[in-house]
């Protein structure tokens, strides 16, 4: 084994801070910084109730649902 190959469990405090998971941090601040800047209420159509809620919980539900869905396919592609 090379002097350069890594082993396990010995990863570097530097490790965790990868130039992907700093952009996809990076884009979920704006993406929060987007929803929290829309608060007016808006009309919502759930099936056949209407309701009125705040925009940004709207579009933080649907992004948790998202969200949600993509870790579920990406589990089951493993």
């Amino acid at each position: 084994m090379s002097p350069n190959a890594s082993t396990s469990g010995g990863g570097k405090k530097g490790d965790f801070l990868t130039p992907g998971r700093l952009t996809v941090a990076g884009i979920g601040i704006l993406g929060l910084i987007f929803i929290f800047e829309n608060t007016r209420n808006t009309k919502i159509r759930l099936l056949i109730p209407e309701v009125t809620i705040p925009l940004w919980m709207a579009l933080l539900s649907t992004g948790v649902i998202g969200a949600l869905c993509g870790a579920y396919f990406v589990r089951r592609r493993k």
